[in-house]
């Protein structure tokens, strides 16, 4: 089942299409990768989600009703901006969004306490969020934004500003909320992210959708139905690239037949990375780079 569904979502600011017939279908409970160049179209598309921008035309669909402002309150979202009040002290910046999104003092309390415990800032409580680096504002942030267990989260950037030992918190974070039940949308130029963590993708270009379905299957689609084969013989460990069509006709029997020890048979299929570059700018990157 689709938790949102966009139906041809158009939205011109003046002269400037942003969005042009845009339809994507965001399946419950799986990780969703929206991608695109800078100015592609996928912050518009967030805020109209978010009901933050009405698009011209098209609609969006929420458990395939109208999306109305009532559902809004059941979505998190962190934009790639951070707005945080930096005047403000960390535990009443938290306390006060949480309440903003219908949680009690108790229950945002208890909550807070234990996400601050989790991510090794609990010590930063009673100070002003003006004296936090940009590393824990972003853990503030991530956060406020998920601490009312919404069924829907949007992160814009979620790993921008973070160390890779940050990074790999949030990532964690993440996988452990789609587990729990959670729809995350992930809005990202890190391909590398894209592969470890996204069931599905939407890439946007110029206002248009260029392409949306599963990752594997986007990656197989764009490969060039190539396997790997690593094996060993009397002079040591071997590795060969090989169509998989001839690896079907017999040519790994062929290899056993030889007597040499088969270590792995593996698809080749190439990065998102590529396969972003090649889909946005017309370049062949995605045949000539192939990783497993």
């Amino acid at each position: 089942m689709a938790i949102i569904e966009c139906r041809e979502v158009c939205k011109s600011f003046g002269e400037k299409v942003a969005l042009d017939k845009v339809s994507i279908s965001i399946p419950e409970g799986k990780i969703f990768g929206l991608l695109g160049p800078n100015g592609a179209g996928k912050t518009t598309l967030i805020r109209i989600i978010n009901r933050i921008t009405i698009p011209n035309s098209g609609e969006v669909l929420f458990n395939g009703a109208p999306i109305t402002q009532a559902d809004v309150e059941k979505i998190g979202y962190m934009p790639e901006e951070r707005g945080l009040y930096r005047k403000m002290k960390v535990g009443d910046q938290a306390m006060y969004l949480a309440q903003l999104k219908g949680m009690s003092a108790a229950k945002a309390q208890k909550a807070l306490k234990e996400w601050f415990i989790r991510f090794g800032i609990q010590d930063w409580w009673g100070k002003k969020v003006e004296e936090l680096s940009k590393g824990m504002a972003q853990k503030l942030q991530f956060i406020t934004t998920v601490v009312h267990r919404p069924s829907l989260m949007i992160l814009d950037e979620p790993f921008s500003g973070f160390d890779p030992v940050n990074a790999e918190l949030i990532r964690k974070e993440i996988l452990r909320l789609k587990e729990e039940g959670a729809t995350i949308i992930l809005s990202t130029h890190n391909m590398e992210s894209v592969e470890e963590l996204c069931d599905n993708i939407a890439l946007i270009n110029k206002s248009r959708l260029v392409i949306t379905g599963g990752v594997d299957e986007i990656r197989r689609k764009y490969g060039n139905n190539n396997v790997e084969i690593e094996y060993t013989d009397a002079d040591g460990r071997h590795s060969e690239v090989v169509s998989r069509e001839s690896a079907g006709n017999g040519t790994l029997q062929s290899y056993i037949d030889r007597g040499v020890t088969v270590n792995s048979y593996k698809e080749l299929m190439p990065r998102m990375n590529d396969i972003f570059i090649k889909l946005v700018t017309g370049e062949e990157a995605a045949n000539e780079n192939e990783s497993a």
